[in-house]
């Protein structure tokens, strides 16, 4: 069931907020120890909340489509009174005394949660095989990882533990996982959902927003955490739109882009058929289709690993002295950041400005670009590198590949479900659009949605 499907049973008291909130809870109890998807659940936090919401829609208070909605927070995001971990010892006795932004937003829109979600330590890694809370599993294989960082987020929704669950994208960590589970990601413009109250990984890429099962349920989702905040200086004034699309989408006009260069080469068969049938799907739809070639992919891959290797560490600077408590992988990556020139990263931050003039000028030829999310579908757990034809690579580098540029650049991306490779396991269309132009996205993905239903197949749990 959607968010919208379960926002119409409850308006028409074919359900209630404690009925789905219950079902959530019996999944998570019966699923999430092969899963692991959450760090913390808030089972009797969550029943009195929606009791609460019951007894608001009984009284004619609606609060919007995610009114007694079970839903989930990747834990990074504050929570006053429950801890916030980031997956990491740092901070495994954190308590929040005040919410985040988005917290504050999910809450007065009646939201109910169920629980905080498992993750990439510090939201930094494409795997979430977390060495303090354990691995969290990909719901369509248990023993391939779901991405990450925000892999438990993209596995409680896959294997409907909840209706969304938040994530935190600085280099793909949305949208692969996402991608991985057969769900969809959207990475929203940088500053168009306030940072305020999240445990920060980056000063200038990270984004936050949601994982959920269809385009319009992200779109509703979007609605509520969009907007500027006054206490975040990183949040945009640019006015929200109205974000859901129409019951029926045209895409006759609408110009979508087909890079020429880059995002088809090094890629799995799979990854490349079903990229070409979406596009193919939105001719069909009177969608006009332009091959296109992208600025250096590869260039920009790196400056957005000098900003994120550089600021990351001055993130953790303060917690040197306890290098103990992080994990390896997280630990080398932060060591790096440190023997980083300062040249270096102040030519990266140079460079960005020059990618982004040269991106702008393809959004005034297209409204958006379709590339695959990833070259390669999920991989098992343990496993460092993925071959991909006759090369070896490494998993990490090779998964953030074709979404690492967009987070340097800022703009709004989704990851849609476009199939599935010869493992069955998920693969995801990345589509991107200009600044702050989610309405044109959201449009978009729900036409190719509402022809494909990938959302409705289930992990074989």
């Amino acid at each position: 069931m959607t968010i919208l499907e379960a926002a119409a049973q409850l308006r028409a008291q074919q359900t209630t907020s404690r009925r789905l909130t219950e079902a959530c809870l019996a999944r998570i109890a019966e699923f999430d120890p092969r899963v692991n998807s959450f760090i913390t659940v808030t089972g009797e936090q969550a029943l009195a909340q929606a009791d609460a919401a019951d007894r608001e829609l009984a009284a004619g208070q609606d609060r919007g489509p995610l009114h007694g909605i079970p839903i989930a927070l990747k834990d990074v995001y504050n929570t006053a009174g429950i801890r916030t971990t980031a997956g990491s010892l740092l901070f495994r006795d954190y308590v929040p005394e005040t919410d985040s932004a988005v917290t504050e937003k999910l809450a007065a829109a009646g939201a109910v949660m169920v629980g905080k979600t498992n993750l990439h330590e510090l939201a930094y890694g494409v795997t979430s095989s977390n060495p303090h809370f354990g691995p969290v599993r990909n719901p369509w294989d248990l023993h391939c990882v779901p991405g990450g960082s925000s892999g438990g987020s993209a596995a409680a929704v896959a294997a409907r533990m909840c209706f969304m669950a938040t994530g935190s994208d600085t280099g793909a960590s949305i949208r692969v996982p996402a991608a991985f589970c057969n769900a969809v990601g959207l990475k929203p413009t940088y500053g168009r959902v306030s940072r305020r109250g999240i445990l920060p990984l980056d000063f200038s890429l990270d984004h936050m927003g949601p994982i959920t099962l269809t385009v319009r349920d992200a779109a509703a989702c979007l609605q509520v955490m969009a907007g500027e905040d006054p206490l975040d200086d990183t949040s945009s004034p640019e006015p929200v739109d109205d974000y859901m699309p129409p019951a029926r989408v045209s895409l006759a006009g609408v110009r979508v882009g087909v890079p020429e260069n880059f995002y088809f080469d090094g890629i799995d068969p799979a990854a490349q058929t079903t990229t070409r049938q979406m596009v193919q799907l939105a001719a069909g739809l009177g969608a006009q289709v332009e091959v296109i070639r992208v600025p250096d992919i590869l260039a920009m891959n790196t400056a957005a690993r000098v900003i994120l290797l550089s600021e990351a560490s001055a993130v953790m600077e303060r917690f040197r002295h306890r290098r103990a408590e992080i994990g390896d992988d997280v630990q080398a990556m932060f060591d790096q950041g440190r023997f980083l020139a300062a040249t270096d990263y102040v030519n990266a931050q140079r460079a960005r400005r020059v990618f982004r003039d040269e991106f702008l000028a393809i959004f005034r030829r297209v409204d958006v670009l379709f590339t695959p999310m990833s070259p390669t579908a999920a991989q098992p757990i343990g496993q460092k590198t993925v071959r991909i034809g006759d090369v070896d690579e490494d998993f990490r580098l090779a998964t953030t590949r074709f979404a690492r540029a967009i987070n340097l650049l800022g703009f709004p991306a989704l990851s849609l479900p476009c199939g599935f490779d010869a493992r069955r396991m998920p693969l995801g269309l990345q589509i991107i659009a200009g600044p702050f132009e989610e309405k044109r996205l959201l449009a978009v993905a729900a036409a190719l949605e509402d022809e494909t239903g990938f959302y409705k197949q289930e992990p074989p749990l």
